[in-house]
This record gives structure tokens, sequence and C-alpha cells, in this order.
């Protein structure tokens, strides 16, 4: 939404009585803003040390989760959730490394499971699956937008995904299936047009 003038002038107007009132009203309806506005004006915490503690929250939540990898339903639930707990880090703190990072590593977590994995029925995991294939296509979109100073930490990542990845027939499988080139879990080997490749593989059906 573009604001005009007119609009922006009568905000001016406000008196600062008044412009805290509206302030204060709009953060208790946006918890998100709030969060953000928290972390960038007192918040004593870096965005390393905010990644540090999701690190430990995503691998801890795994953990447990992986007691319960027969029930795919809420196996399924709580990656979604710390999915979206990485997804709140990186709004608030605008942590672009992290944002690959730390989705990587919750794949890395995911695949801790493989064994129990590898024994359910395809079609009780095929969304998961799915979804991790989905989780490292996006990761290597956003590695290429990074600096190239982190790509030796990204591609530690990586490797331990392809690892895991090669440990897992069905998987495997599924990946060469949905186009995902188990060359590209280099940086400096992933495609410069990685985001249209992926774009025209979801176009043909696949990723789904």
């Amino acid at each position: 939404m573009e604001y005009s003038k007119e609009f922006k002038a009568a905000l001016s107007a406000f008196s600062n009585v008044e412009k805290d009132r509206l302030i204060f009203r709009l953060l208790k309806k946006d918890k998100l803003l709030s969060k953000k506005l928290y972390f960038e004006l007192i918040d004593q915490e870096t965005t390393d040390d905010k990644r540090n503690t999701m690190e430990e929250n995503v691998a801890e939540k795994l953990l447990l989760a992986s007691k319960y990898v027969g029930n795919a339903k809420y196996f399924m639930s709580t990656v979604r959730t710390v999915s979206a707990d990485i997804t709140e880090h990186v709004k608030i703190t605008t942590d672009k490394f992290g944002e690959v990072s730390l989705n990587l590593l919750l794949v890395n977590r995911i695949l801790d499971s493989n064994e129990d994995l590898s024994r359910q029925r395809f079609d009780n995991v095929y969304k998961l699956y799915i979804y991790i294939i989905n989780k490292i296509f996006k990761a290597l979109v956003l590695t290429k937008k990074l600096d190239e100073d982190y790509w030796m930490e990204i591609d530690e990542l990586l490797k331990e995904s392809l690892d895991k990845i090669l440990d897992n027939q069905y998987l495997q499988k599924l990946c060469i299936n949905n186009g995902l080139d188990f060359n590209w879990f280099q940086s400096h080997r992933i495609p410069e047009n990685i985001e249209q490749i992926m774009k025209d593989i979801k176009s043909q059906g696949f990723l789904r």
C-alpha cells in the first residue's frame, strides 16, 4: 500500500502523545513487528546469538520428535513448527546466512532419523521427503545470493545433507525424479539460474 503525501502529513501532525498511543496500539496487533523493533532497539543479543539459540532449539525439538517418526502427521507438524520458528527468526533479525544454515540444519536433523524413516511405508513419508527436497532447493537459491565468504560453512551443511540423502534409497530416487542434481551440493557448482530451474521444475508438476 502506498501512502499519499496528504496522509503522511496528517500523521506527522499528530502530537507526540498521539503518536505513542498509535505506535503501541499497532504493536499490540503485530507481535512480529514488536519483536523486530525490540531486537533492533534494545536487545543485548546479536544476530549470531539468536542464530546459536535457534540451532540449539532446532536440534532439541527434532531430537524429541524423532521418537515419533512413525506418526507421520505429528512428526511433520513438528517439522513445520520448527520451520516457522526459523522464518520468524529471519524476519526479526534479517539473518540471511541463518535463513540458509538453519533450514539446512533442519533438513539434517530430520535425516538423523534416516533409519526409522526408511522403515516407514513410502506413502507415509512422501510428503516429508518432498518437503525436504523443496527446502534444499530453496537453500541453493538463497546460497547463490549470499556473499561467497559464507560458502565454506554452507558447503559443510550441504555435504552432510547429501551424505544422508545417499544413505536413503527412496529419498535419493525422489531427489533425482524431481530434478535435484547432486552436483549442486557445493556452492560454486550451483547454477546461476537455479531459481529459474526450480520454477521450471515446479511448472512441470514436480516438487509437489
